[in-house]
């Protein structure tokens, strides 16, 4: 096994433990964004959103709410980052599902900004489509 959060999971490797139940755990990031950056991990090892079951990813944003808000109350933070990465392009560095519950600060280094780019309206009707058609 050489999943990081399997290993953590499994007692193998110590954690910032701030949540445990029957399906999750939530851990202070040990690389944390800033004070408080948690991540809420499914127990059972799923790669991706892709792999999730539905009944576990609702759970998993349930509980990342309930540490939101424990970190709103705790730290005094009234703006916070959620969001889960899914493949390297977009940022996942750890092969198993989690949620990152980010504290934000005024100047702070997390950096989510893009550029829009231009699509003209035939392309986004088709884009509208594709996906529409493949839910």
């Amino acid at each position: 096994m050489s999943c990081i959060f399997c290993k953590i999971l499994n007692g193998d490797i110590p954690s910032n433990k701030v949540f445990e139940n029957d399906n999750f755990i939530a851990i202070l990031d040990a690389f944390p964004a800033n004070e408080g950056h948690t991540l809420v991990i499914p127990k059972k090892h799923f790669e991706n959103i892709f792999e999730i079951d539905e009944e576990v990813l609702k759970e998993g944003y349930a509980i990342a709410k309930r540490i939101a808000s424990s970190i709103k109350k705790s730290l005094n933070i009234e703006n916070i980052n959620i969001l889960q990465n899914n493949g390297v392009l977009a940022g996942q560095t750890v092969n198993h599902f989690h949620i990152h519950v980010i504290p934000r600060l005024e100047n702070d280094t997390v950096v989510m900004k893009s550029t829009p780019i231009s699509i003209d309206n035939e392309k986004i009707k088709q884009i509208m489509l594709d996906i529409k058609n493949n839910i």
